[in-house]
């Protein structure tokens, strides 16, 4: 029986790495199912066009195409915005729908319609908030794109109001 006392240890330590570990791995699927239902917007159906949009007629479809200064080509289409309802017009937006030769979708664009104003000696393309559309009034309106898909039937789109503001 020597000098030396060795304790007699039946206990291990229990293993807290693992335990960690697996705290950790549980904490992060928590936080990804939560992060998931709390940034979870609501699912967008098809509500279709604003109910007043059913006010507004565009009519007299006019395309057009212009060099720019740098020399690449825009496109526009002009045409007449009619307001047959109650309420003054304020924006509008409109969803541009470019068909191929096939009738197939080419291109499809959201733009906000605007009313052409002549102020000097040519037309300027300015939003409804400068220019508001009053009621059973009609005005030149003009869209523009920069680029169009090159599968384009070159024949005037479909226009629909997709967005109204009103006052």
């Amino acid at each position: 029986m020597g000098g030396l006392i060795h304790p007699n240890s039946t206990t291990q330590e229990p293993d807290t790495g693992k335990r960690i570990i697996a705290i950790a791995v549980v904490t992060v699927i928590v936080i990804a199912i939560v992060g998931a239902f709390l940034l979870r917007g609501q699912p967008k159906g098809a509500s279709g066009p604003p109910p007043y949009a059913a006010n507004l007629k565009l009519s007299d479809f006019k395309m057009s195409a212009a060099e720019n200064f740098v020399g690449a080509t825009v496109s526009y289409v002009d045409g007449t915005v009619t307001n047959a309802g109650n309420k003054t017009v304020t924006h509008t937006a409109v969803e541009v729908l470019f068909k191929d030769d096939m009738g197939q979708l080419a291109q499809r664009e959201d733009i906000p319609l605007q009313v052409l104003k002549t102020n000097g000696p040519y037309p300027e393309a300015v939003d409804f908030s400068v220019s508001p559309l009053g009621p059973g009034q009609s005005t030149a309106f003009r869209l523009t794109f920069e680029s169009i898909s090159a599968q384009w039937n070159h024949q005037v789109p479909e226009i629909q109001v997709t967005d109204v503001t009103v006052k």
